[in-house]
């Protein structure tokens, strides 16, 4: 299996160099590239990442700290949640958003719609069952 890094390097050159389209496994579907800081290091990382768009506040997207079904949560949420804040690259376009974690039925409510259009959350969520929650992250439009 390739290094995750370079797994990374080579969506997000793909994502830049299609104005946020991407190919393969991800073919079709809504992608953002996912900008944070790390906590300790004060590097900036970016993850490419699927999202769901709100369909009632065109400000609001949400991400899926789901890391494949793995048993721990992925670096970038504990980075999102410790500043509160990041950026995004949605398509052509860069902006500074907010984060919330939602919880209860709002958290299961979205986290239900996206693996009823893309399975694979599903199982995520079966691989995970017992160990941990898959977190799921509000990112708002900052002003």
């Amino acid at each position: 299996m390739p290094d995750a890094n370079d797994w990374n390097a080579q969506i997000i050159a793909e994502f830049r160099a299609n104005g946020g389209r991407v190919g393969g496994n991800f073919e079709g579907a809504p992608m953002v590239l996912l900008h944070s800081q790390g906590r300790r290091s004060g590097e900036e990382y970016v993850h490419p990442v699927m999202y769901l768009a709100d369909d009632a506040d065109t400000d609001v997207i949400y991400v899926f700290a789901s890391k494949a079904g793995a048993p721990t949560h992925p670096d970038w949420y504990h980075n999102l949640t410790a500043a509160g804040r990041g950026s995004v690259e949605r398509g052509n376009e860069t902006y500074a958003v907010t984060v919330r974690e939602l919880d209860g039925a709002d958290r299961d409510r979205v986290y239900d719609e996206q693996a009823r259009r893309y399975p694979g959350f599903a199982e995520y969520a079966e691989k995970t069952a017992g160990v941990r929650t898959i977190p799921v992250l509000e990112l708002r439009r900052a002003a």
